[in-house]
C-alpha cells in the first residue's frame, strides 16, 4: 500500500472513532475515546505485524473502528435505562412551581389570542336596563305575537303614566345570502340560508341597553344601506366569530343591507328566536302583522309589579277596554365567572369521594421538622392550589369559547364540565403530590420497595416504603389500611443515616429553602 494512501486510511479510522465518541454522554466521552484508541493500536499490531500493511488487515482494522458505533449506541441505551421513568416525580419544589407558572402564562396568553374568548370578555361588562316588561295578551303565553303596530301607535300618542318608552319588533323568515366583505371587484356569495329576521324599531337596543359590538355606535350602518345587527349565535355559526364582520353586505330577501354589529345572546330571553335584527324606522308606522312590544316602566309602574307581572288595561281601536299583561324581562345569564365558581364548589364537595384529604401521620422520632419547615410545607401546598385555580379558569375559557361555532348555551356546558373535571382531578393530583413530598426538603420520595407479606397484614406491617434522597425521611404507605395503620406515615431518620447520603442532604434542603421562600 502506498504511504499516502496508508496515512489517509488511518486518518479515516481515527475519524470514525471520533464520530462514535460524539454519541457517548459528555462525562464518559474522553474515557471511551482513550479506550478505543488503545484498542486500535493493539488491533493494528496484531493485523499488521512488523509494519507489514495489507488490504485485508486494513479492512479488519476499519471494521473494528465501525464497531465503536455499536458500543456507543449500547452506552446510550444503558444510560436511558438508568434514568427514572418519571423525572418529574423527583423534582424539587422550585421545579414544580415553575411548571405551574409556565402553564398559567401559556393558558392566559392563549385566552388573549383566541377571538372567541376576547369577544366573550368584551361582553362581560354589559348592563341591561332594568324595569323592562313584555306586553302581551292577558291569557297569552308570551311566545305568540299579539300586539299590532296600530295599537302601539295609539299608546305612543297618549301621555303614559306607567311607561316612558316603547319598542316594537316582529319576526319573519327570510332567505339570506352573504357576500364576502374583502376588497375586490367581484364578491363571491355564500350558500343561501334561512334566518329568523326581526324587523325592529330603531330605539330597540337603546331601550334594552344592550351594547352592539364590532360596529359603529348605536348600530348605525356605513353608507346608504340599512343596517342589520346579527345575533351572537348567527355571528359564530355563519361568520366564525369574525371581529371585522361590520360592513359586510347581506342579501336579505329582496333587499340589500349592511351588517352594523353583533348583539349578545343570552342576556334577555326575548321571544321570537331572531337570528338578526333589522332596524326599520317604518316598522311602527307602516301596516304589518302583529309583533312584540317591549316597554320600560316608570317608578310608578315599577311599584305596581307583583310577582314579576303587572296587569295592564288598554283602550282598543273601538274604545273598548283590553286586558293585557306585562311580564318582566329579567336580565339573567350565567356568566363565565359564576359557572367557574359553581363548578369549583361542586369539585370541592366531590373531592373526598375520590381521594383522601389527609396528608399522613408522623411517627414518633427525635428529629422533627421546625416551625419554619412546617410553614414552608403548608405554604407550598397553598401556592400550588393558588396557581391551579387560575390555570383551570383560563383553560376552561379556552375550551368553551375557543370554538366559535358553539352557542352560548353549549359553551356554558363545556365550561362547566371542563372546570369541574380539571378542578377535581387537579386538586386530587395536588394532594397526592403533597403526600409524597418529604416534609423537610419538599422533594418527591423515590425508590418504592414492597415490604412485608400480604398474608401477614394483621401481624406485621405490609406496604410500600419510599425514601427521601436527602436522607431525611422514609414514607410508609400501607397496602391494606388497618386500625393500627390506617394512613401513610412519615419516619424521620436520625443523623446516623447521613453517611448514606453524603453531599445530598444539605444541598437539597438548601435548594428547597432558597427556591420556595
Amino acid at each position: 500500500m502506498r504511504p499516502w494512501l496508508e496515512r489517509a486510511n488511518r486518518l479515516l479510522q481515527l475519524g470514525f472513532l471520533r464520530c462514535a465518541s460524539l454519541l457517548v454522554p459528555d462525562r464518559q466521552r474522553a474515557e471511551w475515546r482513550r479506550e478505543w484508541r488503545a484498542e486500535l493500536w493493539h488491533v493494528r499490531q496484531e493485523r499488521s505485524p512488523e509494519g507489514a500493511v495489507s488490504w485485508h488487515g486494513e479492512r479488519e482494522v476499519t471494521a473494528f473502528c465501525l464497531g465503536a458505533f455499536q458500543d456507543a449506541f449500547c452506552i446510550r441505551r444503558s444510560g436511558r435505562q438508568e434514568k427514572p421513568d418519571f423525572p418529574a416525580m423527583e423534582g424539587t419544589a422550585r421545579q414544580c412551581m415553575m411548571a405551574f407558572v409556565v402553564m398559567l402564562v401559556a393558558s392566559y396568553i392563549l385566552s388573549l389570542l383566541l377571538p372567541g374568548v376576547r369577544a366573550e370578555r368584551s361582553l362581560w361588562s354589559r348592563k341591561v336596563n332594568a324595569n323592562l316588561v313584555l306586553i302581551q295578551q292577558f291569557d297569552g303565553d308570551g311566545s305568540q305575537a299579539t300586539i299590532s303596530p296600530r295599537q302601539l301607535r295609539r299608546w305612543e300618542e297618549r301621555k303614559q303614566k306607567y311607561f316612558d318608552g316603547f319598542a316594537f319588533y316582529r319576526v319573519t323568515q327570510e332567505i339570506v345570502g352573504v357576500e364576502d366583505a374583502s376588497p375586490g371587484p367581484q364578491n363571491k356569495s355564500r350558500s343561501k340560508v334561512r334566518w329568523g329576521v326581526a324587523r325592529a324599531s330603531v330605539n330597540l337596543f337603546a331601550l334594552l341597553g344592550i351594547p352592539v359590538q364590532f360596529g359603529e355606535a348605536g348600530g348605525t350602518p356605513r353608507g346608504d344601506l340599512p343596517g342589520v345587527i346579527l345575533s351572537e349565535r348567527t355571528w359564530k355559526s355563519e361568520f366564525r366569530a369574525d371581529a371585522h364582520v361590520a360592513g359586510a353586505v347581506v342579501h336579505l330577501g329582496s333587499h340589500v343591507v349592511r351588517i352594523a354589529g353583533v348583539a349578545p345572546d343570552g342576556s334577555l330571553d326575548l321571544p321570537g328566536h331572531a337570528d338578526a335584527w333589522l332596524l326599520d324606522p317604518e316598522v311602527e308606522s307602516g301596516p304589518g302583522a302583529d309583533g312584540y312590544v317591549i316597554a320600560h316602566l316608570t317608578p310608578a309602574g315599577s311599584a305596581e309589579i307583583w310577582a314579576s307581572r303587572v296587569h295592564i288595561t288598554a283602550r282598543g281601536p273601538d274604545q273598548s277596554e283590553e286586558d293585557l299583561m306585562g311580564v318582566c324581562v329579567e336580565d339573567w345569564h350565567p356568566t363565565p365567572q359564576g359557572l367557574y365558581l359553581f363548578a369549583l364548589f361542586l369539585a370541592v364537595l366531590s373531592l373526598p369521594a375520590i381521594t383522601a384529604v389527609s396528608l399522613g401521620e408522623s411517627s414518633p422520632s427525635l428529629q422533627q421538622t421546625s416551625w419554619l419547615g412546617r410553614l414552608r410545607r403548608w405554604s407550598f401546598l397553598v401556592f400550588k392550589i393558588a396557581l391551579l385555580l387560575p390555570i383551570v379558569y383560563f383553560l376552561s375559557l379556552d375550551l368553551a369559547y375557543g370554538c366559535t361555532t358553539l352557542g352560548r348555551e353549549q359553551a356554558g356546558l363545556v365550561q362547566l364540565f371542563s372546570t369541574f373535571s380539571m378542578c377535581l382531578f387537579g386538586m386530587r393530583w395536588v394532594l397526592k403530590d403533597q403526600r409524597q413530598r418529604c416534609p423537610v426538603c419538599l422533594r418527591r420520595v423515590v425508590h418504592p420497595a414492597q415490604v412485608g407479606q400480604a398474608s401477614r397484614t394483621f401481624l406485621a406491617w405490609n406496604g410500600t416504603e419510599m425514601m427521601c434522597m436527602g436522607g431525611h425521611t422514609l414514607l410508609h404507605v400501607p397496602s391494606l389500611p388497618t386500625s393500627w395503620f390506617g394512613t401513610q406515615r412519615w419516619l424521620y431518620l436520625d443523623p446516623s443515616w447521613a453517611f448514606l447520603f453524603v453531599g445530598k442532604s444539605a444541598g437539597m434542603e438548601n435548594e428547597a429553602i432558597s427556591g420556595l421562600l
